[in-house]
């Protein structure tokens, strides 16, 4: 490099140094901390849940409402503290409750509490109108000893709203920032628990995911992101997109706290029949499949197709790579889907159907003068000014316009998705290789926002574990220009004490998590 150019380098280096928050993450003694970390501390005496609610509440005053103004969590429990002090009574007197035991956590803002915060889906339609109980999900992370903090912002709807929606944007929560760079955007929809667990404003957080709304943000913003298999976590009181892709999922620093949060999370639900299919396949405990080891003699087949995402990607996945073949596993190169993106058509056509059908029955069961899909695309008719300045609703009127779920045309579109993803792709590729798992780059580099444009996603591999109903892990995988890239293992269903496995084992070697440093751009020559 000559004279001319470092100096240049190194005035834009000092330059987005100095547009950077000036957040001294030395300071924060939770900075990574893990849910071990925080067992331990409380177990001597150094901490306790009302002091770590305290300083979490303080780190989302400082870094999201103020400083760099992430903006990712859209409320706080007014309960919290006292939620902590009631816990740290129960500790002194019975020991902890459950895993989670004064373990701080968000909720992403379309998951139900029966408390004194909203479940808005980002929308105002919904504010103010109470929601009749707890989601099952919180009910179980409430047994197991766990403080709501708050709920996170999203993507309006689950981003189901508009082909031309800008991911992180909702009427209610504003838009959201990814802490590496705040004029990129952090992907949605589960964006707001993306960046909150990223920038360490909570130790946890829960994502919902219809195709890629966990396992994007986790990817975007350097986390652990699971996308469980459909059934093992139950919807119960989640505002829907769709009943036969929708889930929620744990979203962490780091594998091993995923699987803590995972085990709590699943388990059947008498209200949600989908559930009925993980008696003896959900785990209280996915901590039992973490190996260092792991990759041993494990059968890798790489998505190749996923690669033309673009060159920075798929440089930092062939290092990837070859650290899985140094872990001693059998790489398949190129294991590639036969129906590679085949269903897109099809997919659009259930969720359209689906969203309809699913949204009608949620809002039926709720309080509050929104009672429909037709009074929500009313409702934003008549507040065009606050909920739809940058982008329509036109996703939203063409599921108003479809029929039931037992039109044809839904019909031929669900087999046809199962069949394309499942029998012809997924299932197809697993046992003609006889892998342990699929490989590929979860999503790109992180795109700027742009309100004028919308969304411009670098397509990653979400869609067929996504579209089929099969389990997805997205871990860090390293850096480009800056900017988190994440790896995705995915496979058959039900397998995710393999993929527990896998994941937590490349964790170990690659070590590529590296918190954000809040810049106000990107740092083309980091």
């Amino acid at each position: 490099m000559d004279r001319r150019r470092f100096l240049t380098n190194a005035a834009i280096a000092g330059s987005l140094v100095k547009q950077a928050s000036g957040i001294n993450d030395a300071r924060f003694i939770l900075q990574e901390a893990t849910i071990s970390d925080l067992q331990s501390r409380m177990k001597r005496g150094e901490l306790t849940a009302e002091k770590t609610v305290t300083l979490y509440l303080e780190r989302i005053d400082e870094i999201d409402r103020r400083g760099p103004a992430l903006n990712s969590v859209i409320e706080i429990n007014p309960d919290a503290l006292s939620i902590a002090r009631s816990l740290d009574e129960e500790y002194r007197s019975k020991g902890p409750r459950g895993p989670l035991h004064g373990v701080p956590l968000l909720l992403k803002d379309n998951i139900d509490t029966d408390d004194h915060m909203e479940t808005t889906a980002g929308s105002l339609a919904l504010v103010g109108a109470s929601t009749p109980s707890d989601s099952f999900v919180v009910r179980r992370l409430r047994a197991a000893g766990a403080v709501i903090l708050g709920k996170t912002n999203l993507s309006e709807w689950a981003n189901f709203r508009s082909t031309h929606s800008t991911s992180g944007w909702s009427a209610r929560g504003g838009q959201t920032k990814n802490p590496y760079a705040l004029d990129r955007n952090p992907c949605g929809s589960s964006s707001g628990s993306g960046v909150a667990v990223s920038a360490n404003l909570t130790m946890l957080a829960i994502g919902t995911e219809t195709d890629g709304s966990i396992v994007c943000p986790s990817s975007m913003n350097g986390i652990v992101g699971i996308k469980p298999t459909l059934g093992l976590v139950s919807r119960t009181g989640i505002i829907p997109v769709a009943h036969s892709q929708d889930t929620a999922g744990p979203m962490a620093r780091t594998v091993r706290d995923a699987a803590i949060l995972l085990g709590v999370m699943a388990g059947p639900d008498s209200q949600d029949p989908t559930t009925a299919s993980n008696v003896g396949k959900a785990s209280p405990d996915y901590t039992e499949f973490l190996d260092p080891d792991g990759l041993r003699g494990a059968r890798i087949g790489i998505a190749r197709q996923y690669f033309a995402i673009g060159p920075a990607v798929a440089a930092v996945m062939e290092e990837c790579i070859d650290l899985m073949k140094k872990s001693g596993a059998e790489i398949v190169d190129p294991a590639d889907l036969p129906t590679f993106e085949t269903w897109r058509e099809a997919e659009t056509t259930v969720l359209l159907y689906e969203f309809k059908a699913d949204l009608n029955r949620y809002l039926s069961l709720r309080g509050g003068k929104v009672r429909s899909l037709a009074d929500c695309l009313a409702f934003n008719r008549a507040h065009y000014g606050q909920e739809m300045p940058f982008f329509e609703q036109e996703l939203m009127e063409q599921a108003q316009a479809k029929g039931t779920l037992a039109d044809e045309e839904y019909k031929n579109a669900i087999a046809e998705n199962r069949r394309l993803t499942r029998e012809e792709g997924i299932d197809l590729l697993v046992g003609k290789y006889k892998l342990d798992a699929i490989v590929g780059p979860t999503a790109g580099p992180a795109f700027l926002t742009d309100l004028v444009r919308g969304d411009r996603i670098g397509s990653g591999c979400a869609s067929p574990p996504a579209v089929s109903g099969y389990p997805h892990i997205t871990v860090p995988a390293g850096f480009k220009f800056g900017l988190p890239l994440g790896i995705s293992f995915f496979g058959k269903p039900w397998s995710e004490p393999v993929l527990f496995r896998l994941a937590y084992a490349f964790e170990q070697m690659r070590r590529a998590r590296r918190p954000p440093a809040y810049l106000a751009t990107v740092d083309f020559y980091t």
